[in-house]
C-alpha cells in the first residue's frame, strides 16, 4: 500500500470499490502490454546470449533482468486494498508441503515430523481472505521484489519463527548459504541471537535478530538461562545488535508482544519509570505492558525512519499460543484441525494488542510524513494464527516424546508453529507487501 492507501483497523474497515474491467483508459490491458514486452525482452536476452561476448555480458544483462523483474511485479502484484486480517483455513491438501528441516536446517523443538508428530494434516490447510486471493508463497517472487536488499526480522520467538520459516521457503527453490549463525558458537541450538541467510541469485540477504522488547534489554531477555532474573528494558534506546546494523536495512519485520506481558522494570534516559508484574517493587509504580510497548514501536520506528533510506517497515501483530491451564503433556494443543469461523474468536487482549500496532503505525506515518522514504505497514496475523490450535509441535518439540516414559521435566510448546506449518502464512502476506507498489 502506498503512502494514499494505508491498511486499516479491523474495526475501522470500510468497503473498497471493485476496479471494472477496461477501466484503466488503456487501448490494450496492462498486463497484456507487460507480458508482451517480456516476450520481447526474452528475445533480447536470446540474442545477447548467443552473441555478446562472454567478458560483457553481465553488464548487458543486469540492466533487461531488473526490467523482467520489475515487470513480473507490476502484472502479478495483485489487488492494493486486501484486508488479509480476517478470513478462514481452507482445507488445500499439500499447501504447505514446500520444505523440511532436513532441507533448511530449522530449530529442532519446531522441526515436529522429525520429531515423529504422527499426524500432517496440519499441512493441508490455506488461509481463505475474506475478501479477495491470498497467492501461495512463490520464493522467485519474493527474492525479485526485494534483489538486492538486507531483509531483517526483529523481535521474539515468534518472529524467530517466521524467519526460519522464510529461510526454508527461499531455500527450497534457490541457492542459499548460512553467513552466520551464533548457536554455532557454542549457544543452545536453534535458540539464535542472531541468525543470517545470503540468497546469492537475487544478492539479498535475510536476517533474525534476537529483541523480545524491541528495545535495549538486560537480564533474562539477554540470557535465558537466567530463570529468576527481571528484565530492564531502556525504552529509549533500540537493542544494541540490530541498532547498530539499522543503515543497511532495507525491509524491516517488527514483532513483540509476549515478552513485555510477562513482566519488567522500564527505564528511559536511564532512570526507572514504572515497572509490570514486579510484586517487590512499589504497586505505584505499575505501568502495564502497553504503554511500555508504545513507547519501544516509537524509539524502533523513529531509528528507522531516519537517514533518507528507501526502506519498508512491517509491525507484525501478535501470534497468540494455545495452552490452557489444567493441560497435561498428552492434553497441551491436542487439535487436529483449525478452529472453524465463530469456534474461538479473538481474545481481548489480542484486540487490544493488534489496536496498539495500527495505532502506532499510523503515528509513524503521520510522524514521517508524506513523501517520506519510510513505507510503515502492518502485517495483522492474530486471527489467522488463532484460529490454528492444530499447528503447535505440542508435545512433539520432544523427539518421540511417548516413547518412552514422560518425564516430569518435558513440556510442550503451544506457541510456535511447527516448519513447515502456519507460520509459512506470514509470509506469504509479507511477500504480498514487498510486492505491492509504493
Amino acid at each position: 500500500m502506498g503512502a494514499h492507501e494505508q491498511p486499516q483497523h479491523p474495526h475501522k474497515q470500510k468497503t473498497w470499490p471493485s476496479s471494472k474491467a477496461g477501466s484503466s483508459g488503456y487501448l490494450v490491458p496492462r498486463p497484456v502490454c507487460a507480458w508482451l514486452a517480456c516476450g520481447f525482452v526474452s528475445l533480447a536476452l536470446l540474442h545477447l546470449l548467443c552473441c555478446t561476448p562472454p567478458g560483457t555480458q553481465d553488464a548487458v544483462l543486469s540492466p533487461l533482468i531488473h526490467f523482467v523483474d520489475d515487470t513480473y511485479n507490476f502484472v502479478s502484484s495483485g489487488p492494493q486494498s486486501c484486508n488479509y486480517s480476517d478470513g478462514r483455513w481452507v482445507y488445500a491438501p499439500g499447501h504447505a508441503r514446500r520444505y523440511n528441516g532436513t532441507e533448511c536446517d530449522v530449530k529442532d523443538s519446531h522441526n515436529c515430523i522429525r520429531n515423529g508428530r504422527p499426524d500432517t494434516g496440519y499441512l493441508d490447510w490455506r488461509w481463505q481472505p475474506a475478501g479477495c486471493h491470498l497467492p501461495a508463497f512463490d520464493a522467485g517472487a519474493f527474492l525479485s521484489a526485494a534483489r538486492g536488499k538486507n531483509v531483517a526480522l526483529i523481535g521474539d520467538s515468534m518472529v524467530r519463527n517466521q524467519a526460519q520459516s522464510l529461510a526454508c521457503l527461499l531455500a527450497a527453490a534457490f541457492p542459499h548459504r548460512v553467513v552466520y549463525r551464533d548457536d554455532a558458537d557454542g549457544g543452545p541450538r536453534g535458540k539464535s541471537k542472531l541468525w543470517r541467510w545470503a540468497f546469492p541469485t537475487h544478492d539479498v540477504t535475510v536476517s533474525f535478530y534476537w529483541a523480545p522488547f524491541i528495545a535495549r534489554a538486560t537480564g533474562k531477555a539477554l540470557n535465558d538461562t537466567l530463570t529468576q532474573s527481571m528484565n530492564h528494558v531502556h525504552l529509549d534506546v533500540v537493542d544494541d545488535r540490530w541498532g547498530a546494523n539499522a543503515d543497511a536495512m532495507d525491509v524491516v519485520v517488527l514483532g513483540t508482544g509476549h515478552w513485555p506481558l510477562n513482566g519488567a522494570i522500564y527505564y528511559r534516559n536511564g532512570e526507572m519509570i514504572g515497572h509490570h508484574v514486579h510484586d517487590e517493587l512499589d504497586p505505584a509504580m505499575e505501568i502495564g505492558y502497553t504503554r511500555p510497548m508504545r513507547m519501544a514501536y516509537r524509539t524502533a520506528l523513529d531509528r528507522l525512519s531516519s537517514g533518507g533510506r528507501q526502506r519498508t517497515v512491517v509491525l507484525a501483530t501478535l501470534s497468540p499460543g494455545h495452552k490452557y491451564e489444567g493441560d497435561t503433556l498428552a492434553t497441551m494443543c491436542p487439535r487436529k484441525v483449525p478452529f472453524r469461523e465463530g469456534e474461538q474468536g479473538v481474545r481481548d487482549l489480542d484486540r487490544e494488542l493488534i489496536g496498539l500496532v495500527y495505532e502506532e503505525a499510523e503515528a509513524a506515518r503521520a510522524r514521517n510524513g508524506e513523501g517520506s522514504a519510510t513505507r510503515v505497514e502492518v502485517l495483522d496475523v492474530t486471527k489467522l494464527a488463532s484460529m490454528r490450535p492444530d499447528g503447535h509441535p505440542g508435545a512433539y518439540m520432544h523427539r518421540d516424546p511417548f516413547k518412552h516414559e514422560v518425564q516430569p521435566w518435558m513440556g510442550a510448546d503451544c506457541v510456535h508453529f511447527c516448519l513447515p506449518g502456519p507460520v509459512d502464512t506470514f509470509n506469504e502476506i509479507l511477500q504480498h507487501i514487498l510486492r505491492k507498489r509504493r
